[in-house]
């Protein structure tokens, strides 16, 4: 069977490389020249994404290119402990969640892909897609052209595959957050925990990368989306550090930035009705932009499900009905919990104090036994064909 992916980002290259783990031809085709290079702020891995990557014989690198985070640690805007948690994880599992910059976890996916046996094309911007009853073709927009049996389409938020398969799948329309991001130099901050302070104008998330380098993302509540025409990096980091003045952690980080990441407007959209056709299926965010810190670990289980199905179904159709139906359950529930995350960080100052005094109560209860369908799910292990 030969294999069109359609996007090089996370959700691709884990593709390509559980497809070949179960002896498919698989070609990637990638919209940007270089997709490798610094490619946005950091991402984390939760434990099921961890270890959906060790099923695929890829966790090692990613480790060795991440930080090992085994904490969360939720702070008030007054700087008052909330709770103190594992990170993503069980607290009886011993592997922990990794931090690392969303370039590196691309370029070891790719590699992870092209070292089975995947081939990557860039430079192919997708144009249309033509399905018949014996193969599915991609069409560029430099006129080339692919033929295969199946095309994999992992082509982001703002899939083209998404709006061809269904020309009335939702879209995504503005959060009311946006992410400003960067590399902080300072001492003091401890390593191996996530902190995450609800401040007065969106969460405040910071970690120690190194002795000296730390990590932060503010993510900014506004009900009116920022343009970001025109707006330098200096313009963006004084917006943020009047933004969070009053929280004294978050202003200290900010003011000892040394460099921005390019800002991020966060995007939400209703459930997608239309993930498949007979030789064509959406996975990651092309199926389900969740957010909720598991963007990235969803892409990954995508792709073994996917594979898994493949390998124990019939029919091509069969299989994407079936990874249809193992996904979706699973993606529906997040997607609440995602909404919930949101509203958590965009809450105003009488909400944000109530939700502190629940924080403070219940999550040292709940936590653990509220996280567990999510933390402890196997997506399926993988033979060679």
């Amino acid at each position: 069977m030969k294999a069109i992916v359609v996007g090089g980002g996370i959700a691709g290259a884990t593709a390509a490389l559980a497809l070949r783990h179960i002896g498919i031809d698989v070609t990637i085709h990638e919209a940007h020249e270089d997709p490798a290079g610094d490619i946005g702020s950091f991402v984390s891995l939760a434990s099921n994404g961890l270890h959906s990557l060790d099923t695929l014989g890829c966790l090692a690198p990613v480790q060795d290119a991440g930080v090992d985070i085994p904490r969360q640690r939720m702070w008030s805007a007054g700087g008052h402990l909330l709770a103190d948690v594992p990170r993503g994880r069980r607290s009886t599992e011993n592997l922990h969640s990794v931090t690392l910059l969303r370039g590196r976890l691309v370029a070891a996916l790719r590699q992870a892909a092209t070292d089975a046996g995947a081939r990557i094309v860039t430079g192919h911007k997708l144009v249309g897609v033509t399905e018949t009853p014996e193969s599915v073709t991609a069409e560029f927009a430099d006129g080339e052209r692919d033929t295969a049996d199946l095309l994999v389409a992992a082509d982001g938020i703002w899939s083209t595959v998404r709006r061809l398969l269904d020309a009335a799948s939702p879209r995504p329309e503005y959060a009311g957050l946006y992410a400003v991001s960067g590399l902080a130099t300072m001492d003091g901050v401890e390593p191996g925990v996530f902190n995450m302070t609800f401040a007065r104008n969106g969460a405040f998330i910071h970690l120690a990368a190194s002795d000296s380098e730390v990590w932060w993302q503010a993510q900014i509540a506004d009900p009116v989306q920022p343009d970001r025409a025109g707006v330098s990096e200096a313009q963006w980091l004084r917006r943020t550090a009047e933004l969070y003045q009053h929280e004294a952690v978050p202003s200290a980080v900010i003011a000892a930035t040394t460099r921005l990441h390019p800002t991020v407007i966060f995007h939400a959209a209703d459930p997608v009705p239309t993930w498949h056709s007979d030789r064509v299926v959406l996975i990651g965010d092309a199926a389900h932009p969740v957010g909720a810190g598991q963007g990235a670990s969803m892409a990954i289980e995508d792709a073994i499900v996917l594979a898994t199905a493949l390998q124990a179904e019939p029919t091509l159709a069969a299989a994407l009905k079936a990874y249809d139906a193992e996904r979706r359950p699973r993606i529906v529930k997040l997607l609440d919990t995602a909404e919930d995350n949101r509203g958590v960080k965009k809450a105003g100052p009488v909400k944000r104090r109530m939700q502190a005094l629940v924080m403070r109560m219940f999550v040292p209860l709940f936590y653990e036994k509220a996280t567990a369908w999510l933390y402890d799910y196997e997506p399926g292990k993988l033979g060679t064909r």
